[in-house]
């Protein structure tokens, strides 16, 4: 997972385009939630993952495929930053017709790597 794209707006356009994927999109927030592969031991280090992930995903989820892992990431999105597409993006949302659950868990990926970028970044570009 060395050659991951680069957390910043280029990446969350490509995730919400569909020009990254799926795989890529669950990397990128398997390594910010703090999930470490190492290849050496082919097991997963959750030692930088917070509890509450790591207690109900011992092994990194796949945010694509699962609804219920997408639901606990959407919840744990601060209120405040629940809007950062739209605000800081300009995000419009997807068309009606053009977009089903895989869609929309990749905006919710979007949206979580937004808001993990701007709380730990000073702003956004």
């Amino acid at each position: 997972m060395s050659n991951l794209p680069p957390l910043n707006t280029n990446t969350i356009w490509a995730i919400l385009n569909e020009e990254l994927d799926d795989a890529t999109v669950n990397q990128l927030l398997w390594h910010y939630l703090g999930y470490r592969y190492n290849p050496s031991t082919t097991q997963w280090d959750t030692s930088q993952v917070a509890p509450e992930w790591h207690n109900e995903y011992p092994q990194p989820p796949d945010f694509i495929d699962s609804r219920p892992a997408t639901v606990k990431l959407t919840r744990s999105i601060p209120t405040e930053n629940k809007q950062l597409l739209k605000q800081k993006l300009g995000f419009k949302g997807y068309k009606i017709g053009e977009f089903g659950p895989r869609q929309t868990r990749r905006a919710t990926a979007a949206s979580w790597l937004l808001s993990y970028l701007q709380q730990n970044s000073e702003q956004i570009n």
